[in-house]
């Protein structure tokens, strides 16, 4: 079997299923995970950050550049590279970890009102409020404890209910148990989490397909979209979710 060498650039969030599926492919995959708090600062910036990151890579060392990230409200549009660019048909990275844009639609459309999590999220994922570059921060919206110094306890409790709950309109936490080894702890945080929020808990079946697809070189063109030397990615506005101009 041919044997082929890629680079992956994902979102921290998925660490663990990145490294997981170079383990087991057959292809020898190198593994760049960038911060995950990319998607809250919008667009220009998430495409700035990403382009930097594929204008790093060394065109000669590698065949392809994958990229383990959805269209993330269009911070991937305009993203070139001088090699192909390998990229999953998804709106975000919850399709990467249930393995296909189908299985994500039909379970949101069965269970809406639903948040996920996963190994990654747990792990890594950071309040937007965190990060002074998020949108939610460029708004002029602070941390609770950010409130009660500047305003006090009370004054804070107030203006936490006026900027409202962002949770109150999930109904559950579903955790993604994609299959990778020793995630029975962040399952129990997961658990914990929806029990502070008086949210109910359930598990769901992920799977890596994509990302195996991904660093196994099957680039199927109903599930992953290349992106050719000279051409861009774009977003397509129907069921293939991104195109190559």
């Amino acid at each position: 079997m041919e044997r082929h060498k890629y680079l992956m650039i994902g979102c921290a969030t998925m660490a663990r299923e990145c490294y997981y599926c170079a383990a087991i492919s057959h292809n020898i995959v190198d593994v760049n995970t960038l911060e995950q708090g990319l998607h809250d600062v919008g667009e220009e910036m998430m495409s700035a950050a990403l382009q930097r990151a594929i204008d790093e890579v060394d065109a000669q060392a590698y065949e392809a550049i994958l990229l383990a990230y959805g269209l993330c409200n269009h911070g991937i549009r305009g993203l070139h590279a001088e090699i192909p660019l390998v990229i999953p048909r998804a709106h975000d990275c919850i399709t990467l970890l249930l393995g296909s844009k189908e299985a994500y639609a039909q379970y949101f459309k069965e269970n809406p009102g639903t948040f996920f999590h996963s190994p990654g999220w747990i792990e890594r994922a950071k309040s937007s409020l965190s990060n002074p570059s998020s949108t939610t921060r460029q708004m002029g919206l602070r941390t609770y404890e950010e409130y009660v110094e500047q305003y006090g306890e009370e004054n804070a409790k107030f203006l936490m209910s006026m900027l409202g709950d962002h949770l109150r309109n999930y109904k559950q936490v579903a955790y993604i148990d994609t299959g990778i080894p020793g995630s029975d702890l962040q399952k129990l945080e997961a658990m914990e989490w929806a029990q502070e929020r008086s949210l109910d808990y359930t598990e769901i079946q992920g799977s890596v397909r994509l990302m195996l697809m991904l660093m196994n070189g099957e680039w199927d063109d109903a599930d992953i979209l290349v992106v050719e030397p000279g051409k861009a990615v774009a977003t397509s506005y129907d069921d293939r979710i991104i195109r190559a101009i």
